[in-house]
């Protein structure tokens, strides 16, 4: 049987509590605010102040960092990173292993390819129709 409740010490020496989400047994911060629909693998974390909505996807040892907003139906790939206040918008997909940088926004429909490097306060738009590249992509 797991514990209900995990306790961390973060970098500033400040204890935070996590709770295993109820779908999919992710550990989700205290201050943190994740819809009942949303799944939260169990190897996926959830920072403080952040927010995961309604039907979104957090897949295997994904992290959602401080004040990242995760928007409806959005999918978080395997073993990717959403960096501090990050906005990841609604039906968004983030490939795996990827990571968008702290303040990055990836608008509504946004495709973040498994693998890439999203710089810091950049904005992704969504694929354009009769383009065959539409994935945002930069060198690693």
């Amino acid at each position: 049987m797991r514990a209900k409740r995990v306790e961390f010490e973060d970098d500033d020496g400040v204890l935070r509590r996590y709770s295993h989400h109820e779908n999919g047994g992710g550990l989700v911060e205290s201050t943190a605010v994740v819809h009942h629909t949303a799944y939260i693998d169990a190897s996926a974390y959830v920072d403080p102040g952040a927010r995961v909505h309604a039907h979104a996807y957090v897949g295997p040892q994904a992290w959602i960092d401080r004040w990242a907003i995760v928007g409806e139906r959005a999918v978080v790939g395997k073993d990717a990173h959403i960096g501090p206040g990050a906005v990841v918008g609604s039906r968004a997909r983030v490939g795996d292993r990827a990571r968008v940088g702290a303040s990055a926004r990836l608008d509504r429909r946004a495709e973040v390819a498994p693998d890439t490097v999203v710089p810091t306060g950049a904005r992704v738009a969504p694929p354009t129709p009769g383009y065959r590249t539409s994935r945002f992509r930069t060198a690693a």
